[in-house]
């Protein structure tokens, strides 16, 4: 699923393994807003180790006993990891707020507060990554690429946790196209994201080998730095090439479904190829009621740290710490910079396939 897609610094010749523990990749999730204090909502920042969302979510709407869906995230944070993350419990009406009974292995209660408003999906500033790599061989090619990505960015792909193990949710897509019926409405919308991300990510790669990705030309959509506000490139120009190289603007490519596509020129006849190529995704998604997007293909690195020791004479243990905007995976940068191992979702894996 990821493995296809194209590298933009080629492929890395530095290996190392991730997450040999839980605690080797911390997500600290970054609100714009902190809660007032007043209010129908219960906003609660959790501490989870080990636990998805999902899971973490229908067990405080146990807790609270309201339907699940009184209880929301600004986004899906890594099961295999430590994550810091805000979780929203519509409770109306409730004078006393008491987390002291809410016990779950892995889940620690930081802070909580009322506020006036739902935690809604995408509303966060982003997350904060500490990510520490072990046994990693020829780490000067790795430190050279860390550098390239910190100075030039890498491709915005979504991460392979958006596709579920082995693939499995663009297969489950293309299920729910073809008429299975999927009554959890979570789970249909991760089926449809799933979806839509495969062709994104595929737009993206072409463009790679086209060697097109930091390239501008008439016809394409913009997308203004820290903003999702958009425009058509009329005219490829010195200030157009300036501003892209300073990282004000950002080339995009198309996120599937109805409408037409923001892009004339070439950029437009291959987005419109997807429906050559990919049919039945396309069709369903539109099916489904999505509208077309736009997405900056570019991701760059905020407040970025590298650090390292020896681990032994031919490896070291690297950690690295970045901020990245919502919705961008930190798994997009590792893959530009060594061929990792992922230990504990390996481990995961063998534990499924061992039950089966």
């Amino acid at each position: 699923m990821i493995s296809s897609l194209a590298y933009l610094y080629g492929i890395p010749e530095a290996t190392g393994d991730l997450r040999t523990k839980m605690s080797d990749f911390v997500v600290l999730e970054q609100l714009p807003f902190t809660p007032s204090g007043n209010g129908e909502h219960l906003l609660i920042k959790l501490r989870k180790t080990g636990l998805n969302t999902v899971f973490v979510a229908r067990q405080l709407a146990k807790y609270f006993a309201v339907k699940e869906s009184m209880v929301t995230y600004a986004g899906l944070k890594d099961r295999f990891a430590v994550t810091e993350q805000w979780f929203g419990v519509h409770i109306p009406g409730k004078a006393v707020d008491d987390l002291s009974e809410f016990k779950l292995e892995g889940i620690e209660v930081l802070e909580y507060a009322r506020h006036e408003k739902k935690l809604r999906i995408g509303a966060l500033t982003g997350n904060r990554f500490e990510i520490i790599l072990r046994s990693v061989t020829n780490v000067d090619d790795l430190i050279r690429r860390w550098y390239a990505a910190v100075e030039h960015g890498v491709p915005n792909y979504y991460g392979e946790q958006r596709f579920g193990i082995n693939g499995g949710n663009i297969e489950k897509a293309k299920a729910l196209f073809s008429g299975a019926k999927v009554k959890d409405r979570k789970k249909r919308s991760i089926y449809l994201s799933a979806a839509r991300s495969y062709l994104f990510n595929h737009l993206v790669s072409e463009r790679i080998k086209a060697e097109q990705f930091d390239v501008l030309n008439v016809g394409d959509v913009m997308m203004l730095a820290g903003t999702q506000s958009i425009f058509h490139l009329d005219e490829v120009d010195d200030i157009a090439k300036q501003r892209f190289i300073e990282k004000d603007i950002d080339l995009t490519a198309c996120l599937w479904g109805s409408g037409e596509t923001k892009a004339t020129g070439v950029t437009a006849k291959q987005e419109y190829g997807l429906i050559e190529e990919f049919p039945e995704i396309c069709h369903g998604l539109i099916k489904f009621g999505l509208k077309q997007e736009r997405r900056r293909i570019r991701l760059s690195l905020n407040e970025a740290e590298i650090s390292f020791d020896k681990q032994n004479a031919n490896e070291h243990v690297v950690k690295l710490k970045f901020f990245l905007p919502s919705g961008c995976f930190a798994t997009t940068i590792l893959r530009e910079i060594l061929n990792y191992q992922d230990l504990t979702e390996r481990e995961f894996e063998h534990k499924i396939e061992n039950k089966e």
